[in-house]
Formats: structure tokens, sequence, C-alpha cells
């Protein structure tokens, strides 16, 4: 349940796809991925998301006209989970050689990207269109397949838009707040009768406040990097 934690909290909110880790975490522990597995899943990606929650709080408050965009950037990973609940819960989260593919695929388009893109990249997220926030939140639903990490999808195309690497973090931590929550709404409607006894809520609990903590640490360090650093570093690494 920790080490699960530990694992959510480190790669929600970096570009390498944090759903890929659970599920090759998992298969490496012999983890079977049962209806309460998957809900174990849920509960803790909703602890990274309570990290965002603590962490811009006050950069939401202060922008409500950011927090709208964020919205509709929700809009098209709402309706492709809606329309395609099924294929991604039967047929992208039990394709492993699907998922090697993305992974290693998306690494390599951010090496290619950061090594022979040569715009300035000066834009701050608060001057993001509504038209640009649309566009980000198609990127962001293509992250319905394990692997393609939906901060490294929303992180380029932002970076595309030539805005900061550490404005676009903060768009993609912003924009996971709705995303997962609405995902973990939905998932925990279909699964809670996973839930079998007082043991796995102790799970849930402790795989939650791990997932909290780590996810905290995991934003701070992650916006440092970003200010001397590109994303070659995780197409490398993926």
């Amino acid at each position: 349940s920790a080490t699960l934690g530990i694992v959510e909290g480190v790669t929600e909110f970096l570009p390498i796809s944090s759903t890929f880790h659970l599920i090759w975490t998992a298969n490496i522990l012999g983890i079977a991925q049962t209806p309460f597995q998957k809900l174990f899943e849920v509960a803790i990606q909703s602890g990274a998301i309570l990290a965002v929650v603590a962490s811009f709080t006050k950069t939401a408050t202060q922008n409500p006209s950011l927090i709208k965009k964020v919205f509709v950037a929700f809009v098209p990973t709402a309706a492709v989970g809606f329309f395609l609940y099924n294929i991604i819960k039967d047929i992208f989260l039990e394709n492993m050689l699907l998922q090697i593919v993305m992974f290693m695929g998306i690494g390599i388009l951010f090496i290619v990207f950061e090594r022979f893109s040569k715009r300035s990249l000066t834009r701050s997220i608060q001057n993001i269109t509504y038209k640009e926030a649309f566009i980000v939140g198609i990127a962001q639903s293509l992250a319905v397949i394990p692997g393609v990490s939906r901060a490294g999808a929303v992180i380029l195309t932002l970076i595309a838009f030539a805005f900061t690497r550490k404005d676009a973090a903060v768009f993609s931590f912003l924009l996971a707040v709705p995303t997962i929550l609405g995902a973990s709404v939905v998932d925990i409607a279909k699964s809670h009768e996973a839930l079998e006894s007082s043991q796995d809520v102790l799970l849930i609990v402790i795989g939650f406040v791990v997932a909290f903590v780590t996810a905290i640490l995991g934003i701070k360090w992650f916006m440092r990097y970003l200010e001397n650093h590109s994303l070659q570093g995780f197409g490398w690494y993926r």
C-alpha cells in the first residue's frame, strides 16, 4: 500500500505517466488487477490531487479567469472518458504492448521536440486563450492510454504555444484536479462494492496519505527542476 502510494505521489505530476508506473509496479509486486486494486489506485490518485489543492489554492483563488480556462480544457477529456470508459478499462489498461509503445514513443517525442524546437518560451499562463485551453484538453484526452502521461501531454502542448515550462506545469497541476476527481467519482460509483473489509479501508487510507505527502514533495521538486532543465531528461528516462 505504501509502496504504491509513493509511486503515485512521485509520478502523478511528472511527465512519465503515473498510471503506467502503477500498473507495472503492481505487476512486479505480483498484485493482481482486481476490482479492489483498481479502486485503490483511484483513491491514491485522489491523495495526489489533494496535494495540488494544498499547494495551489492561493493561485486558483487569485486567478478566477484561469480556473474557467482549466474547466474548458477539462471538457474534451471528460467527453472522451465518458464515451470510452469501457474501452479504457477493458482494453487500454490491459494492453501491455500498447502501454510500452506509448511510453517510449512519447519519450522520443520529448527529446525531438526539445532538441529541435527554436521557440522562445516567454508566455505566461495568465494569457492562455479559451481556444488554446480547449486544444490542451484535447491533448490531455490522449492520456486515457496508459504510458502517454497526462502531465506530459499538457506541458508539451503548452510549450508548443510558447508558454514557459513552469507555467505549463502549473496549468497541468490545476487541470489534474477536475480530471482526476471526475474519473475518481465515476470509478468509485462503479466499484464501491470492491471494499470487503476494514483492512481494505486501512490500505486505502495508508496509500492516500503516502501519496499526498510524496506528491507535495514531487511538485516542489518538479517546479525547481523546470527552472533550469527541459523535458529531455524525462524523454531519455522513458
